[in-house]
């Protein structure tokens, strides 16, 4: 099978593992010095915008694994991470805030973006992106499926300008529609090497969906929950898990707000006009692009 498509198997279901078990915990309150270190040297150099959110999505992952839950991870980071990234003012401070603003927790998000703008109005210089991180613009969705209706890829393509990315989840039916893996691909031409790869495939169906079916789907995923096997397949999950509940959050306001998103003209009923609904069958399997944004390009898994 091609290596754009490979990534399902037929494998019986294995136990789910235990996620926080494969992380060493790190306290909020203990990382806080490394954490505004970190920000002030891999933000400093950031030039896509979806970069600083993956970083800050791979941050809460990571430090979620020492909070007691949701809850708790909101409370630490709003209670300690926040006013301490204020309190240090500094352009690399604002930017993990301004990262925050995007992806974090929604009670995080609140209290980021009020920090944000106070040492904004006192003067410290914000990054370039700080503009539009956390509102990019929506392109192209396709998903494909083994014809066995298993597993399903469902890839959102993105941008912020010129610059491009998608996000692709691997979405498994036979446990109920969780996410077992997720990553974000830099490839222009992905669309096109992918309809390729799965149009050499018997077992594989590819379709292209609307940005409101996609966001369907990525709604039903992420209320279904994770089911992660590979510990690759668990790191991915935990460091872009921020990232897609971001997207899913961005996309599913106000019944306008894709169409602006997605450059599509509002249809009757206020909503992005639809496209073409795929079959019953075609709505249930997968297989999945295993590529990965690294710090040169995507690179395949």
């Amino acid at each position: 099978m091609s290596p754009i498509l490979h990534g399902m198997t037929a494998d019986e279901p294995r136990p789910e593992p235990d996620v926080a078990s494969l992380f060493a915990p790190v306290a909020i309150e203990q990382a806080v010095d490394g954490v505004l270190a970190e920000a002030a040297q891999v933000l400093g150099e950031v030039v896509d915008p979806v970069d600083a959110e993956l970083w800050g999505s791979d941050l809460i992952g990571a430090l979620a694994s020492s909070a007691a839950g949701p809850a708790s991870l909101a409370s630490s980071l709003t209670g300690s991470l926040v006013p301490a990234a204020e309190a240090a003012s500094t352009p690399g401070s604002l930017a993990l805030l301004r990262v925050f603003a995007a992806v974090g927790p929604p009670a995080v998000r609140a209290a980021a973006e009020q920090a944000a703008a106070r040492l904004s109005a006192h003067g410290v210089e914000d990054p370039p992106w700080a503009g539009t991180l956390g509102s990019p613009r929506v392109g192209d969705c396709w998903h494909y499926a083994d014809v066995g209706g298993r597993q399903e890829s469902l890839t959102m393509t993105f941008a912020y300008g010129h610059r491009q990315h998608a996000l692709c989840m691997l979405i498994d039916h036979g446990r109920g529609g969780k996410i077992r893996d997720a990553w974000v691909v830099k490839a222009a031409e992905l669309r096109a090497e992918t309809a390729r790869a799965a149009g050499g495939d018997p077992l594989v169906v590819f379709e292209m969906i609307d940005p409101a079916d996609a966001v369907r789907r990525l709604e039903r995923a992420v209320r279904a929950g994770e089911c992660p096997e590979q510990p690759d397949q668990v790191d991915d999950v935990v460091a872009h898990r921020a990232l897609v509940r971001a997207r899913l959050e961005l996309l599913t306001g106000p019944a306008d707000r894709l169409a602006v998103l997605s450059g599509a003209a509002p249809g009757p009923a206020g909503g992005a006009r639809r496209g073409r609904q795929a079959p019953s069958r075609r709505l249930r399997g997968g297989s999945s692009a295993r590529r990965r944004a690294g710090s040169g390009g995507p690179a395949a898994r």
